[in-house]
């Protein structure tokens, strides 16, 4: 059976698309192993998949002046080394790559190797570590159709965001007996990515009353981000992280309050539900979430309220906008042509394999 590696890690939305290709490339007959960092969330993610996993050592790159900047080469280095050898020992046909500082030293090994690499953006502009790994690719998939003007074009390939399926098949039933949600009030489901957000929280919980009163709402709040003084609060639920019921929730869900990180507002596109984007700040990040976030909103799909701009008022104001104009979004979404994404990510996976 022919191996494929795949790498990606950092945060949950470098891992989520390794995810979304697994059943096709499994279909395809692709025997898979991944690597990642030893402590990152990648690792947590695919224990439960059962995919064999290997670590590496990481060293981030940063854009500004921190002491770590002098000793994380050397642990690059090193994560070079170690997935040089990694790699001579799986012998994979092919690498694909998610993004994160993780992948840098994968890609890198796999080019020393001379194993065809194929990478995906997710961002409108790609981020400092798939730059660092783009001239090591053979191809880089995107997920919008403006990222390729900052692309080899013989590379580019505009493949959107791959979707995780299971998200699109998830019991609306079943997510509200999971929260104990009734039907006589529309949903909100607010989230703030893979750690939380403590803006979005602390802006969500200042006007609970006030939404409590049209609205069910359940909180992904990020690690260590509990209010144990709302439990039992009715028509609230709150949880650090959910996995296996997230796709029920999704599909009981009448509008979503999130970051604007490329993985979840594709998911949300796909899903068709309108939504309220608050993405980090240019102080928080290097403004990929901004971008993303004014995209959608050009073409209609989402609501935008910059964090700059996030008080209580603002966020109740923008919540009923969104929710009065639902019709519109959802209009807006039914026309975007976005989609099969992963089978063409797999299907240029194969074809750099076959080379």
């Amino acid at each position: 059976m022919k191996k494929l590696v795949l790498t990606g890690g950092g945060s949950a939305g470098h891992v989520t698309g390794n995810l979304a290709l697994l059943s096709t490339l499994k279909q395809a007959g692709w025997e898979i192993e991944y690597i990642g960092s030893k402590d990152g969330i990648e690792s947590t993610i695919i224990a439960e998949t059962g995919l064999p996993y290997h670590s590496i050592a990481v060293g981030k790159l940063r854009r500004y002046f921190d002491l770590k900047n002098f000793k994380d080469p050397f642990r690059v280095l090193q994560g070079t080394f170690q997935a040089f050898r990694l790699l001579r020992k799986i012998k994979p046909k092919a690498v694909f790559s998610k993004g994160g500082f993780v992948a840098v030293p994968v890609v890198i090994a796999a080019w020393i190797n001379r194993i065809p690499v194929v990478i995906h953006e997710s961002d409108l502009t790609p981020g400092l570590a798939n730059k660092l790994s783009v001239p090591f690719a053979n191809k880089v998939c995107v997920t919008f159709p403006e990222t390729v003007q900052h692309l080899d074009r013989q590379k580019a390939n505009h493949t959107g965001s791959p979707i995780r399926s299971e998200i699109l098949r998830g019991s609306a039933e079943a997510g509200r007996a999971f929260c104990g949600f009734t039907t006589d009030k529309p949903i909100i489901l607010a989230m703030g990515g893979s750690l939380g957000s403590v803006a979005i929280n602390n802006a969500l919980r200042q006007n609970l009353d006030a939404l409590l009163q049209q609205f069910q709402i359940v909180h992904l709040c990020g690690k260590d981000n509990l209010d144990p003084r709302l439990e039992g609060l009715s028509g609230y639920r709150q949880f650090e992280y959910v996995s296996h019921e997230l796709p029920d929730l999704f599909a009981m869900t009448d509008l979503f309050i999130s970051r604007a990180g490329s993985n979840a507002i594709f998911e949300f596109l796909a899903l068709k539900k309108p939504n309220l984007l608050i993405p980090l700040t240019r102080a928080q990040s290097r403004g990929d979430q901004i971008l993303n976030a004014r995209s959608f909103e050009k073409q209609g799909y989402s609501h935008v309220l910059f964090e700059e701009d996030l008080t209580s008022a603002s966020l109740l104001a923008a919540v009923r906008e969104t929710h009065d104009n639902r019709e519109r979004y959802i209009a807006a979404m039914e026309q975007s042509t976005s989609g099969h994404a992963v089978e063409q990510i797999v299907s240029l996976i194969q074809q750099v394999a076959k080379k």
